[in-house]
C-alpha cells in the first residue's frame, strides 16, 4: 500500500502555547500577515466561550490537512500543476509553474482569499503580492519604535539576510524564501521529511500533541493513536478526505 504522510493532534496534550507556529515560521522563512494574508502555514482557532468566573479557552491548532481528494490540486490551471500530490500523499506546490492565479485558494474549503474581509478564522493558503516583493516588514526603513529602535530593514542589513532569521534550505519545488506572485502554504516540511526528519512544528511542540507519520502504516503512532481514540477531520462534509484528525480534547477524550 502506498504511503500516506498525515498528522493526528491529541487535543487534551494541546495548551495552544503556540510553539508549533514559531517553529513553522522560523522553519519555513514565512512573512507576517498582510493584506488579508495570514501566512501561517501552522495557525490556531481560539474560542472563548461563557462569562467570568465560568469562562472556557480553547485553542484548535490548524494547518494544511493535505486532503485526498484536494480540491487546490483540481483547481490548479497549469500543466504540470503547481499544486500536485506527492507519491507520499502530501499535497505539494511548486514555485517555478505557479502563476499566481490563486484559484487553489479559492478552491480551498479551509481557506480565504482576504481573511479580514471574509473574517475567516484562518487561511491554509496565503498569496504573495504580485507587485510586491516578500517580508515587507524587513525592507521598510521606518523606525519599529519610533525614536528608540532600529528599522525592520537595518535589522536585515546587520544579519546579513533577509529575513534576518532566514533557514536556507533547498527542495527541487519550493525556495526557501518565496517569491512574489506565488501562493504558499504547508508542506510537511517535505524537506526534512524526505532526509528521514519530522516537520518542525511536531519537533517543537512542548507537549508532543502532534503525531506525524504514515496513516497506511497500521504499526505507526498516528494510525495506533486513530484506533484507540475516538477522532474528527475538519469540515468533512466537503468530501476533500483530510489526512490531518483530532482526537480527545481538554477535557479527556472516549477511546474507539
Amino acid at each position: 500500500m502506498a504511503r500516506q504522510y498525515g498528522m493526528v493532534i491529541d487535543l487534551q496534550k494541546c495548551v495552544g502555547c503556540g510553539a508549533c507556529a514559531l517553529a513553522c515560521k522560523t522553519e519555513n522563512n514565512t512573512q507576517g500577515s498582510a493584506k488579508g494574508q495570514t501566512y501561517n502555514w501552522a495557525d490556531f482557532i481560539y474560542r472563548e466561550e461563557g462569562k467570568f468566573p465560568n469562562v472556557s479557552f480553547t485553542a484548535l491548532p490548524v494547518l494544511c490537512n493535505h486532503c485526498s481528494d484536494a480540491p487546490c490540486v483540481k483547481a490548479c490551471p497549469v500543466k504540470p500543476k503547481a499544486m500536485f500530490k506527492t507519491p507520499d500523499g502530501i499535497t505539494m506546490h511548486n514555485d517555478a509553474r505557479c502563476i499566481g492565479c490563486r484559484r487553489c485558494q479559492k478552491a480551498c474549503p479551509y481557506s480565504a482569499t482576504d481573511v479580514t474581509k471574509e473574517k475567516a478564522a484562518y487561511s491554509v493558503i496565503s498569496a504573495n503580492d504580485s507587485n510586491e516583493p516578500p517580508h515587507a516588514f524587513y525592507r521598510d526603513t521606518t523606525e519599529i519604535i519610533k525614536g528608540g529602535t532600529a528599522s525592520g530593514a537595518e535589522v536585515a542589513k546587520t544579519a546579513g539576510d533577509l529575513p534576518p532569521h532566514r533557514n536556507h534550505f533547498s527542495h527541487p519545488d519550493y525556495e526557501s524564501v518565496r517569491k512574489q506572485g506565488v501562493v504558499e502554504k504547508c508542506i510537511f516540511c517535505e524537506h526534512r521529511v524526505k532526509k528521514g526528519e519530522l516537520p518542525n512544528c511536531v519537533v517543537a511542540c512542548p507537549a508532543k500533541a502532534r503525531i506525524f507519520g504514515d496513516l497506511n502504516d497500521a504499526s505507526s503512532e498516528p494510525a495506533g493513536q486513530l484506533k484507540k481514540f475516538k477522532s474528527f477531520r475538519l469540515k468533512e462534509e466537503k468530501k476533500t478526505r483530510p489526512n490531518v484528525s483530532y482526537i480527545r480534547n481538554f477535557k479527556g477524550g472516549k477511546t474507539a
